[in-house]
C-alpha cells in the first residue's frame, strides 16, 4: 500500500468517469489546408475514485498533459465522455464551468509561466476568489494567508507584496500550489510539477503535495514522466504511450512486476545510483515515439518493441488483457 493512502479514499464513489476519450488537433497549411490532425489523446477510458491518488505516466508526447488539459474543459475533446461530480463536461454551460474550475485544482509544469508577472502574489490568489463570488475582502485576505500557510510559504506577510520574479523556483511553484488550493478541490491535477525544479526542491515539492493530500483527502492526478517517484505518491498507475493507455494496474504490481515491454522499458530507464552499474549499458528499446499524425498500425510501440510479432503486433491493435489481477495490459504478449 502507497503511503499515500488516505482514510478519505472510496473506492465506490466515482469523482471522475472517462470513457473512450479522443483529443484531435488539426493541423493547418497556409491558413486553411488541412495538413493533417495529431491524436494527442486517443482512446482512453478510467475511473478516478473520490480521494484516490493516480499517477498517469509516460514519454514527453504521449499525451499526458492533452488529456489533463481535456479533464480540465482547456482543450475540447474530439469523441467520447468525461463525467466530473456526476455532471457530463460535455453539456457544461459557463456557469456550470465555473464551478468546475472551482472543484478542480490545477498544478502546471512551469510556476514561472503559470503566475501573472505583473501580479504580486496577494493580488494573484485573490483572482480566483473575486473571480467565484468571495466579495468580502477579509475573507480573501484569511484565505490568502492560509493557503500561503499550507504550502510553508511562511510568514505570510512577508510574500503577500512580492511579485513571482522575487521568489525561487521552489517558492513559485508553492504559490502556483496556494492558487490552486485556495478555492478548497476535490480534484487536484499536478502536471510535471517538478520537472522545472532543482532534485532538493522538487523532494520538498513532492512531500507537500503529498501531505496535503492526505490531510483533505483530496482527489491526485499526478502526471509524470519519472516512474520512480510514483511509489510514493499514488495508488494506482496508468503508463500512456502515443495518445492511449498500454498498462495500468496497483502501484506495487506495476512497479514490481511490469507486464508491457514499454514499461518495463521505462523502469530500466531510471537512474539507479549503484557505483557497480556505472559502466553497464541498459537494456531499452531504440528509436523515438511515433508520430501522432501518422500513428503505426497494430501496436503503437511495435516499431521499438523487441518482443514485435510480424503479422500480429503490426497489423492488429491489441485489446486489454488482464495478465495479473487488478493489472490490465495492451499487448499480444498476453494473449
Amino acid at each position: 500500500m502507497s503511503d499515500l493512502a488516505s482514510p478519505a479514499f472510496s473506492a465506490t464513489e466515482s469523482l471522475l468517469t472517462v470513457r473512450d476519450l479522443r483529443t484531435w488537433f488539426t493541423l493547418r497549411k497556409w491558413g486553411f489546408l488541412n495538413a493533417g490532425t495529431v491524436h494527442a489523446v486517443d482512446g482512453v477510458t478510467f475511473d478516478l475514485a473520490r480521494g484516490e491518488s493516480v499517477a498517469i505516466v509516460g514519454e514527453s508526447g504521449c499525451g499526458k498533459s492533452t488529456l489533463a488539459r481535456t479533464l480540465l474543459g482547456l482543450d475540447q475533446p474530439t469523441e467520447g465522455e468525461i463525467v466530473i461530480e456526476g455532471e457530463p463536461l460535455g453539456t457544461m454551460d459557463a456557469a456550470a464551468l465555473r464551478r468546475l474550475r472551482a472543484t478542480v485544482g490545477y498544478v502546471q509544469q512551469d510556476p514561472y509561466g503559470a503566475l501573472p508577472p505583473f501580479m504580486n502574489i496577494a493580488k494573484t490568489l485573490a483572482e480566483p476568489l473575486r473571480i467565484h463570488g468571495i466579495s468580502d475582502a477579509q475573507e480573501r485576505a484569511r484565505r490568502i494567508r492560509a493557503a500561503l500557510q499550507e504550502v510553508g510559504l511562511t510568514p505570510p506577510d512577508e510574500f503577500l507584496e512580492k511579485f513571482p520574479h522575487m521568489l525561487s523556483g521552489g517558492q513559485q511553484q508553492r504559490v502556483v500550489i496556494a492558487r490552486a488550493l485556495i478555492l478548497q478541490p476535490s480534484l487536484i491535477v499536478a502536471d510535471e510539477p517538478v520537472s522545472m525544479l532543482d532534485a532538493s526542491v522538487s523532494v520538498g515539492i513532492l512531500r507537500l503535495l503529498r501531505r496535503i493530500q492526505q490531510e483533505r483527502g483530496l482527489t491526485l492526478l499526478f502526471i509524470t514522466h519519472d516512474l520512480s517517484t510514483v511509489r510514493h505518491f499514488a495508488r494506482r498507475v496508468f503508463v500512456m504511450y502515443a495518445g492511449r493507455f498500454v498498462e495500468t494496474g496497483a502501484v506495487e504490481a506495476l512497479l514490481d512486476a511490469p507486464q508491457h515491454p514499454y514499461t518495463q522499458a521505462l523502469l530500466a530507464a531510471i537512474a539507479d545510483p549503484d557505483p557497480d552499474n556505472a559502466d553497464r549499458e541498459r537494456d531499452v528499446p531504440g528509436g523515438e515515439p511515433p508520430s501522432l499524425v501518422r500513428p503505426p498500425p497494430g501496436c503503437r510501440f511495435h516499431p521499438r518493441c523487441p518482443h514485435a510479432m510480424a503479422g500480429l503486433c503490426d497489423r492488429d491493435e491489441p485489446p486489454e488483457f488482464e495478465p495479473q489481477h487488478g493489472q490490465f495490459s495492451w499487448c499480444w504478449l498476453h494473449r
